[in-house]
């Protein structure tokens, strides 16, 4: 038994049985089962999916990584069985949000709330957001280090008090994960620090080693979200760059997980990210989730790139809703940044404790201008920077000697090692230098704080009395020091002596620094502009200082933690609406796992569903695209192969069978490539050439006669192709095509769209269309089109007395589209075309689609074209097709 778990990589430390945890099954809701029990008698039950799931290609996860998997234990809390009636939400952070001490003399564990823990902080925005609420559960570690023998007696106390799970890790396997891959070489890449040599502060080189550990802790946390988890009611809600495995582990596990992910650093432009060996796995991690938050449309934007550099991923905007479509579902992308805890902060400047440090501080700071800096004690907050710029404005200005004070509150680091000690000695030696050059007995320009972290009430207190907060970190995530600032300076009834009127001097490489219009924005590596910054604030009018607080006052004080945890949640939820309306398939290997999610009727097309229909049918249409279905797009030569050439001389040569290939390709390269095959129907330029064998001679569409709108765009797209490297134009007769494929992807992207709009506006009042396809802008006809070519096909066959009552139509873009339409019809037009007994419109990658059919690739399109030609075995019964349901 302990061998079989290791195997699986399930966590062991003898039985396996939880008496705490209550056996309450889920009632059956059509497309789901119970969750496993954790006293389940089956390990196997325990990770794999049920008998009547179906995986065609399981996730091996990296053997090397589960060495580390002992040193973490089973949840082993009291009941947190999944509620028949309701929603819960799981946030799942690295550490949860509890506070743990240890009583001296009897040794046991008590926990309490963190306050200041936005994982607490945000639970005021979820249903039933009381601290005492049963419908959210957190999941996480715990901040002390625990011994293994208390694991049991603390999991017990933070599930029956706290409805917490803790994630329990081994001291070196914490390390591993948490101060190597996370600290010195995520956070450092994320903040634009590449590992360029092991003596650079603060950057480590990729380590396997560490990655490993990153990994094995994800998957632990996976498997406690395992056995609390009912993927058919709760909302699981992921946070920050330590856990960007756990969507693709998760996903693995329940494909139709309703799961949000909001990263709190920044996302790094492309050129930053695709220096990570692992890229590719981090980002179809991230594509596992339904929702991705992030704080600025910047980390946005950076994201979205390496999703089309590196995946060939597009995103779309429909309603101000941005989603990329990703093997059939929608991933949504949020941005809205994090808020304060408007309702602690009033509580905290109401307190004695803060009144009396308010009016300890007006005493000690009385005639002096108070600057105000908070930052934690890391190589991306600037201090250095922040003291550099006090330092200049002492020196440009005397006046202010002996007046204006900076003082710097320095949090604990979160990481440690040599960058943290050797930032932590420049701040202090630089602090002495100043203040022994500009102070004198009674004042010292710079006061710095880092002897002891500062209770929460003493920062409130010097958040209200100082004049000006200067946040000039070279590159943060969000930082909400200007708007805890804001709100404190707008003080309570408590604090009526001081004014409500604030100044900010903030770096402009910061998160919170586009929604703070009011405030004086600063390059951080400008110092002398910096010290400018600083000036401008002291020596501002009264009047234009309170429109700014007034003007970010209203903004922080709408826009709170609530406000962004209520927005993301009900995000989360439109974004899971349809989980139920879908067919799951899990395929990939590794972090390459991914979850194809299809409509209840759209399936896969194999030769044992469509034989039948074949056989008894006797006059067949099959049509056929050429380039992405039977070419890969992926080709540089596109002449088609022996066995392509073979497959449709074999469909050909039925009698039964009219077969076409429709193309937007040309008809003297079309031509020229299926010389070979006699029989083959070609329709060429989307319909303009057709003919319907190798001896018929080619006949153009009769509806076009005026190409003089060529004239027009033919300029247009040259001058987009001057200035876009890699582009080119293709000629047709009847179409001109901009093809951009060559170039970067961005930006051929952009320029497509804008060649698009372009396009339009000057061909507003000529009889085109033009339209948007795999890398390229087409402008041709309006009467040109796949559909048109499928629809005459039909009535030809009809008229000639032979109406089709088998009809094949595969392609892989929106040109086939419609094809598609024009054969099954749409719901909004009348049918032009008579019923057809079997009809099979099947498209090759592109999900969704008009089509109730789909192939994965060429390769599939092939085998399906031969099994056709060559069926003449006895009629067998189609295979039941069975879905990978996530929670079966």
């Amino acid at each position: 038994m302990l061998s079989a778990a290791r195997l699986l990589g399930l966590p062991f430390s003898g039985a396996l049985c939880c008496t705490h945890r209550t056996a309450n099954p889920k009632p059956d809701r059509g497309l789901s089962l119970a969750m496993p029990l954790l006293s389940s008698a089956d390990l196997l039950a325990l990770t794999s999916p049920p008998p009547l799931c179906r995986l065609p290609r399981v996730m091996n996860l990296l053997s090397d990584a589960e060495t580390d998997i002992d040193d973490a234990r089973p949840f082993r809390g009291g009941p947190l069985s999944p509620s028949l009636s309701t929603q819960r939400r799981i946030i799942v952070t690295n550490r949860l949000p509890l506070r743990a001490t240890r009583c001296s003399t009897s040794g046991r564990w008590s926990f309490s709330w963190d306050l200041d823990a936005l994982a607490f902080q945000l639970r005021s925005g979820l249903p039933g957001g009381a601290s005492s609420s049963s419908d959210i559960v957190h999941v996480g570690t715990i901040s002390a280090e625990i011994d293994p023998s208390d694991h049991d007696e603390v999991a017990q106390i933070l599930s029956e008090g706290f409805r917490c799970i803790p994630v329990f890790l081994s001291h070196d396997l914490h390390d591993r994960f948490y101060h190597g891959f996370c600290k010195h070489y995520l956070w450092p890449l994320f903040h634009y620090l590449l590992p360029l040599s092991p003596a650079l502060l603060g950057g480590l080189r990729f380590d396997r080693r560490l990655w490993l550990a990153y990994l094995s802790v994800n998957k632990l946390f996976a498997d406690q979200l395992t056995q609390v988890l009912s993927p058919d009611d709760d909302f699981v809600w992921v946070h920050d760059y330590h856990l960007l495995a756990l969507p693709t582990f998760l996903r693995k596990r329940f494909p139709r997980v309703k799961l949000g992910f909001f990263l709190h650093s920044p996302f790094p432009s492309s050129e930053i990210f695709r220096t990570i060996p692992v890229r590719e796995e981090l980002l179809r991690a991230l594509l596992n989730a339904d929702l991705l938050g992030f704080h600025t449309f910047d980390y946005a934007r950076h994201f979205l790139s390496c999703c089309s550099r590196l995946l060939g991923l597009d995103y779309e905007s429909k309603r101000g809703y941005i989603g990329l479509e990703y093997y059939g579902r929608t991933v949504a992308v949020k941005i809205l940044p994090v808020g304060t805890d408007l309702g602690q902060l009033q509580a905290l400047l109401a307190s004695p404790e803060t009144r009396s440090k308010v009016r300890e501080l007006m005493g000690m700071f009385k005639d002096r201008i108070l600057l105000l800096g908070v930052d934690d004690m890391d190589v991306f907050k600037g201090i250095d920077f922040k003291f550099m710029a006090m330092e200049q404005l002492l020196e440009e200005h005397p006046k202010l000697r002996g007046r204006a004070v900076l003082v710097q509150i320095a949090n604990p680091p979160r990481s440690q090692g040599k960058d943290v000690q050797e930032v932590r000695e420049e701040t202090q030696s630089l602090a002495r230098r100043i203040n022994n050059k500009f102070g004198f007995t009674g004042y010292d320009p710079i006061v710095l704080l880092d002897a002891v972290p500062l209770p929460t009430f003493q920062k409130v207190a010097y958040y209200a009395v100082a004049e000006c907060c200067i946040v000039n970190p070279v590159r943060d995530g969000l930082n909400l020091v200007p708007y805890k600032y804001t709100i404190c300076r707008q003080g309570s009834p408590a604090l009526e002596g001081l004014p409500k009127k604030s100044m900010i001097v903030l770096s402009e490489f910061i998160g919170c620094s586009p929604s703070l219009s009011g405030a004086i924005r600063v390059n951080p590596w400008n110092v002398e502009a910096v010290a400018d910054a600083i000036n401008l604030a002291i020596t501002m009018p009264e009047s234009e200082k309170q429109l700014r607080h007034d003007k970010h006052y209203k903004y922080v004080s709408s826009h709170d933690v609530s406000y962004w945890a209520k927005s993301f949640d009900q995000d989360l939820q439109r974004a899971c609406k349809d989980h139920f309306m879908r067919r799951c398939w899990g395929i990939g290997f590794g972090l390459n796992f991914r979850v194809v999610s299809l409509g209840l009727n759209f399936r896969k097309l194999s030769v044992e569903h469509i034989v039948s229909a074949y056989r008894r049918t006797s006059s067949r249409l099959i049509l056929l695209d050429y380039d992405g279905t039977m070419m890969p797009q992926s080709s540089i030569d596109k002449t088609p192969s022996k066995k392509v050439i073979d497959v449709l001389n074999g469909l050909c040569l039925d009698e039964k069978n009219v077969v076409f290939l429709v193309s937007g390709r040309g008809k003297d390269s079309l031509s020229r490539w299926f010389d070979s095959c006699v029989k083959l129907g070609i329709s060429a330029e989307h319909g303009y050439f057709t003919r319907w064998s190798l001896e018929s001679p080619w006949e153009s569409c009769q509806l076009v006669a005026d190409f003089d709108w060529k004239r027009i765009a033919e300029p247009v797209m040259r001058h987009y192709t001057e200035a876009t490297d890699g582009s080119y134009i293709e000629h047709k007769e009847s179409a001109l095509v901009w093809h951009h494929q060559e170039a970067d992807p961005d930006f051929g992207s952009c320029q497509a769209k804008e060649l698009l709009d372009h396009l339009e506006n000057v061909l507003a009042n000529e009889p085109v269309v033009v339209k948007r396809g795999q890398h390229i802008v087409e402008v041709n006809s309006q009467d040109i089109s796949k559909g048109t070519v499928a629809r005459n096909l039909i009535l030809s066959m009809l008229n000639k007395g032979k109406p089709p009552d088998f009809v094949l139509c595969i392609g892989d873009d929106r040109s086939d589209e419609d094809m598609f339409e024009a054969i099954i019809g749409s719901p909004t037009t009348k049918p032009s075309l008579p019923a057809i007994p079997e009809l099979f419109a099947c498209t090759v990658g592109q999900k969704p689609s008009k089509a109730k059919y789909y192939l994965d690739d060429t390769v599939d399109v092939i085998n399906l074209l031969e099994g056709l030609a060559t069926s003449s075995e006895p009629v067998r019964r189609p295979c039941l097709q069975v879905s990978f349901e996530g929670s079966l």
